[in-house]
């Protein structure tokens, strides 16, 4: 605890620096020709931000519009940028989320660390009239006319303090600007803002290799009753694994925690864990194992769940933005 104190200059420094560099940018940021909704945190690690830009991608398409994402593609080392992520592509070249998001929802995802050039490639090569950021809410270069902030329920803010000593990437009063916020799973926590809870829903597990789906329960009395115990190996690289495995657990199966860091670039020997058992994995990191998939991998997918009231605040708010731009 004494360490973290000796940090708090560099706390200091940081949240200048953050604050002269937000303001800099935001006087270049330039209006695009398309609206953007930026979803993103204030917070360092996964908050379940892919599976809500899926889930927004999804309600946009059923209110008629034509949406492209766009991603920075952590992890992928494409050849050249803004670059087109096709649902045939690998995790490698183009990064696990915007593949996961391609995939899920047929829209056009473009990754590049340039957001606003990013932009432009969508409304260049596609006929898309309006664009999700998947995280950027720090990217001040690209303009912005919706954000939505999202926190994890249970890490909440950490300790409140921004980088080095907490998890921070701006101060907890950065939400006091954004539209909507988006709390996912329970919380304790004490927000001044009105929010919404949304749940990640497991579906049914689906194996990597066959295609083939199954309810946990089925799993168990297929595959691993006679081991014993409903034991499963669960793999996670994701930002916060202990989720994973307590909804393995929720579902009446056992893990056995295999934690692998964030956008990690699986090989076969990665997996290859003590004991005839079943493996089950994130869709984040069924994309980057499928290539050498065995018959016992399995991935399981979950759907974030909102309410309406996020729904009409959104849809509101898209409302005036087109009467004002109209």
């Amino acid at each position: 605890m004494r360490a973290l104190w000796l940090l708090w200059p560099l706390e200091c420094f940081y949240r200048v620096v953050t604050r002269y560099r937000r303001k800099r940018l935001q006087q270049s940021a330039e209006p695009l020709p398309l609206p953007v909704i930026v979803v993103g945190n204030v917070a360092v690690g996964g908050t379940g931000k892919t599976p809500l830009v899926i889930a927004l991608v999804r309600w946009l398409q059923s209110q008629g519009y034509k949406p492209g994402v766009i991603s920075r593609g952590y992890g992928g080392q494409a050849p050249t940028y803004p670059y087109v992520v096709k649902a045939n592509a690998s995790a490698e070249l183009v990064g696990d989320e915007p593949l996961l998001i391609a995939r899920s929802t047929g829209c056009p995802v473009v990754v590049g660390p340039d957001r606003v050039a990013d932009v432009r490639a969508l409304q260049a090569q596609f006929d898309c009239d309006i664009v999700v950021s998947d995280d950027g809410l720090q990217h001040y270069r690209l303009h912005r006319d919706i954000e939505i902030a999202v926190i994890d329920g249970v890490r909440g803010f950490g300790n409140g303090h921004c980088l080095p000593v907490g998890p921070l990437r701006e101060p907890e009063n950065r939400l006091d600007e954004v539209d909507l916020i988006v709390v996912n799973g329970d919380s304790t926590l004490s927000l001044t803002r009105s929010h919404c809870e949304m749940r990640l829903e497991p579906g049914k597990l689906k194996n990597l290799k066959t295609g083939k789906t199954l309810a946990a329960g089925d799993l168990i009395v297929e595959q691993i009753d006679q081991q014993g115990g409903g034991r499963v190996h669960a793999v996670a690289g994701i930002g916060n694994p202990k989720r994973f495995f307590t909804t393995l657990v929720e579902l009446g199966l056992t893990p056995i925690p295999h934690v692998f860091p964030d956008h990690y670039a699986y090989t076969e020997r990665d997996l290859r864990f003590e004991g005839e058992l079943p493996l089950v994995m994130t869709e984040k990191d069924a994309v980057k194992c499928a290539p050498f998939a065995s018959d016992a991998m399995w991935s399981l997918p979950v759907q974030a769940a909102l309410p309406a009231s996020f729904y009409t605040s959104l849809e509101r708010k898209l409302k005036k933005l087109s009467e004002d731009k109209g």
